[in-house]
Order: structure tokens, then C-alpha cells, then sequence
């Protein structure tokens, strides 16, 4: 179990309002204490922050407002003392459009070396002032912006397939791949236990640059698409790389590091390709996340992962939610919102996400049950998806919004509170009910369920390696036994459904008296004989 901690919200140290890496050193222990086995940091590397991190202008540094590499060293000094494993988010498919080879590009001729590290191409048309293609950004608008020649005159267009501040590397060029080489090796040597990959189907793009049939797929579901710009054969040998420098570390001192991507793929079968033997080890499976609260539904993509992903050899590595995702209580609530329904049908989801064979990644605050922050105002919205595009849908801030600790108002234990300093995201009043020591004083809460589900995943056997086996079941339940007879069983109906097995759970996702599963529950039991 990894827990993904999303540092400027995560806890503040040095009272900016903004999380940093002391304040995850200071809540390692909060995360020993839940149980969780490893975390994924997302990036801290020095960026304007105008995608928070994910436009990086320095890959071997820290950004200030975040700390230092001095900093960022006590971290993993008081990590592996307690036998928390740290992950780093790495960002190869684009940079900041500060860094310094793409300024270097910027000043340089076209058809230069600095140019050919990205994506820069003539416009169409006479005069150049059409786009090369007809791709649209997944963040809204054209995926092409013109530049201004060292002459001041209009020129080349270059590719950002996220915002104009995030321009694409050219993996065909081969210096980038030994940069990034450079770049894993900085980390690896300072003590780091792996990478979690950010758009790890991105990095290739279609070598002729041609229109696409559907420009603006990429924009319309906010996904990765376009299979002239995703997903590219070529993609697969910068991870058969990366894998054997992970196996190099390894062999030095015993030592694995793991590669975990994300990989956005159209089925389950394009997904086991990039969780091969030599290439990563673990890519997350998004489909669980985006399946409706149906029996039907999950099922169909819990067989998909074990068939094609697992069948691999390869672990699946399940989540529900991360920071690109409404937040899970939200998601199931609807239509019934502020009914509890929301809670419910999470609390089923994470237990069932638990009792899965594979990996499991969990966003920091679902263990709280915290919902999504809807009604941020317009003047404090932060995503470039919202000024790209002047629209809310699909908005990531409202699930971004800082950890409420400790207190009944803002800013919750976050931040030390300095006087005229609050949090970069404004925290809604309700949030004291969600608060982490209400959470751990309350053994009813999401964050004891999260608990104990993890500390049985890590003792019994049943909830080791292997697969799973369906029971029949009656409409609207699911139920399946992992090893010698552990059963997870979950009613995505409303009504009462018989238990798969007699007695009380082992645990359960909420009341959940003999021999009943009641609607939006699940439940663990251990039995001498799976029915």
C-alpha cells in the first residue's frame, strides 16, 4: 500500500500556507501509524507552479517554497528508519517552459540542436500562422503555440500537449534520454526507492506529425487519446531502460527500486505491455476509479486486470483516486448528495480495493472520508485547465484542497497559522468534522476502517499473492474468495442481501449484522469452506 502525498497540501512547516517537505517528515509517523508500506512525493523539483510541480524547470534540485536537497535528505533519513519507502514523481513527457534547454531553444535558429530537443515545426499556410497540425491540448485549446524569432519576427510553432508553459521533449533526439538517464541515476544515489511516472504512454510522438481524425478527443474526455501523440511503440525501450538502471541499483546492494507508471492506455491488454517482465513494475489501473457504481461494473474490470494484467506475471496496481480525480465520496454520491450514500459506497470501494491481489495507491485524505470542495470561488481556482478553458468541469482543485489536521476553523492544523497567512486553497468549515485527530479518536471513522484493513492485508495469508476466485451471488453483490477461504463480499443494492458466509465479519465496511450485507457494504469473513 502506497499513500500519495500531495506536498503543498499535505502539512506546512514554515507557515507560507503552502505544504513542504518538513511537513511530510513530520507526519511520517501519522502514516507509519495508518500502516501504509511506501509513499509517492508528488514533484517538488523547482517550477514557476503553474501546473504545481508538473512544469519542471530544474530536475535535480528543490523548490524553494518546498525546502532544500538538505531537506529533502533528513526525509529520507527519517523515512528509512522507520521502514517507510519513498517514491519520487518524475515528469518525462514535458518540462517547464523556464527550463533552461528550452530557453536555449527559444534564443536558437530553427532546425538548430537546441531546437530538435522539442517539438518546434513550421506553420501551415502561407505565411506560417496556422498550427503544423490539428491537435488540440488535453487541457483545452490548440496543442501548438507560435514563437517570436530572435529577430522579432513570427517563426516555428512548438508542441505542449498539456499548456504553453509545458513544451513536450523530443524523445527521438537521443540527448534527452541520456539526460533523463542522468537525472534517475542523481536520485537513485541520494537514496530514493523508486519513481512513479508521470503520462508514461506520452514521451513518443507519431515521427510525421500528421492530423489527427478526432483533433479534439484529447480535450473532450481529458485522457490521452490520441494515438498519434500516445502510446507510441517506442515508448517501451525508455522503460526496458529505466527497468535495467532500477536492476542495477539492485544488484549493488539488494536493494529493489520500483517503477511505477501512468499509464493511460485505451484496454487492459495495451496496459500489461508496459508491465512486462523487463519493462515496469507496477502501472496504474485507472479503470477501477471510473467504473460506475454497479456490480456489473466492477467486476467486468476487476476480471480484465487479473486476466490480462496479472496474467502477465505482473501485479495489478489498484486506485481509486489520486490528485487528477473528484474525490471518491463525491463521485459515489451523486445523485443523492449529503445522504451519507457517498461515505458509504466509498468505505465498500476502499475495502474492496484492499482485498484485491495487487498493489494499492491511496490519495492522501480518503482515508478521512474527505468529499470534494466544490464551491471554491472562481478568484482562488488554481488549474490552468480552468483558465484555459474559462469552464469548472473536470477541475482538479477542489480535491487539492490542504489536509485538515487538528481544530474547528481554518486553517486546521495545516499551517502554523502565521497572521495574515492562510492556505493556498481555502479550507470549507466542514472540514473540522473530518479533522485527522477526530478521525483517530473515533473508531467508527474511515481512517480506522483504512487501518485495520491494512494491517489484515498485511497478516493474513488469504490477502497474499494469487488470484481470486466469483461466487454466484444474488443480483447486485459481488463475492469472491482469495486463498483459503477469505471471502470479500460487497452489495452495491439498497436492500439487505444474504451473507456469503455464516456469522459476523472479519470486518466490515459499516453495520453489518449476521448474515446480512446491507446495501452499499462490504465485508470481509474467513470460513472454513467458501460456499
Amino acid at each position: 500500500m502506497v499513500y500519495q502525498v500531495y506536498v503543498r497540501s499535505f502539512l506546512d512547516s514554515t507557515g507560507d500556507g503552502v505544504g513542504d517537505l518538513a511537513g511530510v517528515r513530520a507526519g511520517l509517523p501519522y502514516l507509519k501509524k495508518l500502516g501504509v508500506d511506501g509513499i509517492w512525493l508528488s514533484p517538488f523539483y523547482p517550477s514557476p507552479q503553474r501546473d504545481h510541480g508538473y512544469d519542471v524547470a530544474d530536475y535535480r534540485g528543490v523548490d524553494a517554497v518546498y525546502g532544500d536537497l538538505a531537506e529533502f535528505d533528513l526525509l529520507m533519513s527519517a523515512a528509512r528508519r522507520i521502514g517507510i519507502r519513498v517514491l519520487l514523481d518524475i515528469v518525462p513527457n514535458h518540462c517547464s517552459s523556464e527550463h533552461p534547454w528550452f530557453r536555449e531553444a527559444l534564443a536558437a535558429a530553427p532546425g538548430s540542436p537546441a531546437r530538435a530537443r522539442f517539438h518546434f515545426a513550421d506553420g501551415r499556410g502561407p505565411d506560417g500562422s496556422e498550427p503544423p497540425n490539428n491537435w488540440h491540448s488535453m487541457f483545452g485549446g490548440p496543442a501548438w503555440t507560435r514563437v517570436t524569432e530572435p529577430d522579432d519576427r513570427p517563426g516555428q510553432w512548438y508542441l505542449h500537449m498539456f499548456t504553453p508553459d509545458q513544451p513536450d521533449w523530443n524523445w527521438r533526439t537521443p540527448e534527452i534520454a541520456a539526460e533523463f538517464d542522468q537525472v534517475l541515476r542523481f536520485w537513485l544515489d541520494r537514496g530514493v526507492d523508486g519513481f512513479r511516472i508521470d503520462v508514461a504512454a506520452g514521451l513518443y510522438k507519431h515521427p510525421e506529425l500528421p492530423d489527427s481524425d478526432d483533433p479534439e478527443a484529447d480535450a473532450r474526455t481529458r485522457d490521452s487519446v490520441n494515438p498519434l501523440a500516445w502510446n507510441q511503440p517506442e515508448v517501451h525501450d525508455v522503460w526496458r531502460h529505466w527497468r535495467a538502471v532500477c536492476e542495477e541499483y539492485r544488484r549493488r546492494d539488494g536493494r529493489e527500486r520500483l517503477l511505477v507508471g501512468e499509464v493511460s492506455v485505451p484496454t487492459a491488454r495495451e496496459h500489461a505491455r508496459y508491465v512486462r517482465a523487463d519493462e515496469l513494475h507496477q502501472a496504474f489501473f485507472l479503470d477501477l476509479h471510473g467504473a460506475p457504481w454497479q456490480a456489473g461494473a466492477f467486476r467486468k474490470v476487476i476480471c480484465e486486470a487479473v486476466q490480462d494484467i496479472a496474467g502477465t506475471g505482473s501485479t495489478v496496481t489498484w486506485v481509486l483516486n489520486n490528485h487528477d480525480q473528484v474525490r471518491t465520496v463525491t463521485r459515489y454520491g451523486e445523485p443523492a448528495e449529503g445522504s451519507g450514500l457517498g461515505a458509504a459506497r466509498a468505505r465498500a470501494a476502499a475495502l474492496l480495493m484492499l482485498a484485491l491481489p495487487g498493489a494499492a495507491y491511496i490519495y492522501q485524505g480518503e482515508e478521512l472520508g474527505l468529499p470534494e470542495v466544490v464551491d471554491l470561488p472562481d478568484d482562488v481556482l488554481t488549474d490552468p485547465i480552468f483558465h484555459r478553458t474559462g469552464s469548472r468541469a473536470r477541475i482538479r482543485d477542489g480535491c487539492r484542497v490542504p489536509l485538515p489536521w487538528s481544530g474547528q476553523a481554518s486553517p486546521f492544523g495545516f499551517t502554523k497559522g502565521v497572521e495574515g497567512v492562510k492556505p493556498w486553497l481555502p479550507q470549507p468549515d466542514y472540514f473540522a468534522a473530518y479533522a485527522t485527530d477526530r478521525a483517530l479518536g473515533d473508531t467508527r471513522s474511515f481512517w480506522h476502517l483504512y487501518r485495520e484493513g491494512l494491517q489484515l492485508r498485511s497478516t493474513l495469508p488469504q490477502l497474499g499473492e494469487g488470484t481470486l476466485r466469483w461466487l454466484d451471488t444474488p443480483p447486485d453483490v459481488l463475492a469472491f474468495v482469495r486463498g483459503d477461504g477469505l471471502i470479500c463480499a460487497v452489495n452495491f443494492g439498497t436492500f439487505p442481501a444474504l451473507a456469503p458466509a455464516a456469522g459476523a465479519p472479519l470486518l466490515a465496511s459499516g453495520p453489518c449484522p449476521a448474515g446480512t450485507l446491507p446495501g452499499s457494504t462490504a465485508a470481509w469473513w474467513l470460513a472454513d469452506e467458501a460456499p
